[in-house]
């Protein structure tokens, strides 16, 4: 990886970021982190409006998440109020180091299920957008999920991720000045599941083998 990737990537070490990583372990400092990366600068009266919390409170925890350094103040349009900007486009970790403290492990678990609930919340506002028109209908075919399951060693399943993180940055690079590129909202997901019985006595789920978008994408899968 580039070292301007890097620059780009805040990666947490429990070991010298507990406290920043106590800071973010908040839904709703999530949230606003991410919808700082997503949709660019905006005030805590502007996020207020999109979380549908007080101005009062999104100032509060968009105030601690710049004290820890995961967001800076940016351009104002005016002199009134304080304009937030991310100053990283990824938030990561290594899983190894986090499993080492229960603090780190909350962590963990806040951030995934933030994680599930911004696709809870990008799915409804991406048939939205189709549904109003706000995307036209060239986004239809291409957008989707898939939930295989495969056979894979750690090795692959790290290489897995090393490949789609690659391809990612060289897509988005390529597309970075072209007016029809859109923000896409990627979830990926590689858990392995232990053969035999699951939790309870029950079977693991199954994967349905499907995938909700274009033909040419079965097989494969499908971005803090």
């Amino acid at each position: 990886m580039t070292d301007d990737h890097e620059h780009r990537r805040r990666v947490l070490d429990p070991r010298q970021d507990a406290a920043a990583l106590k800071a973010l372990t908040h839904p709703l400092r999530i949230r606003l982190l991410g919808l700082l990366r997503m949709e660019g600068p905006a005030t805590s009266s502007e996020l207020a409006v999109r979380t549908g919390e007080s101005s009062a409170s999104t100032s509060y925890h968009l105030r601690v998440l710049a004290k820890y350094a995961f967001i800076a103040e940016a351009e104002h349009r005016d002199g009134r109020e304080r304009r937030w900007k991310s100053v990283h486009e990824v938030t990561s970790w290594s899983n190894a180091a986090m499993a080492g403290s229960q603090e780190a492990r909350a962590f963990v678990d806040v951030a995934r299920r933030a994680q599930l609930d911004h696709l809870e919340r990008s799915l409804a506002r991406h048939q939205e957008d189709l549904d109003t028109g706000r995307l036209g209908t060239e986004w239809l075919e291409p957008s989707g999920f898939t939930d295989l399951g495969v056979r894979l060693t750690p090795e692959s399943l790290t290489e897995l991720w090393e490949t789609f993180e690659r391809i990612v940055s060289e897509l988005a690079a390529r597309d970075e000045g072209d007016p029809r590129a859109e923000q896409v909202a990627l979830f990926t997901g590689g858990l392995a599941l232990a053969s035999g019985a699951g939790a309870a006595g029950t079977e693991p789920d199954a994967s349905t083998g499907t995938t909700a978008g274009p033909a040419k994408k079965s097989g494969t899968e499908d971005a803090s």
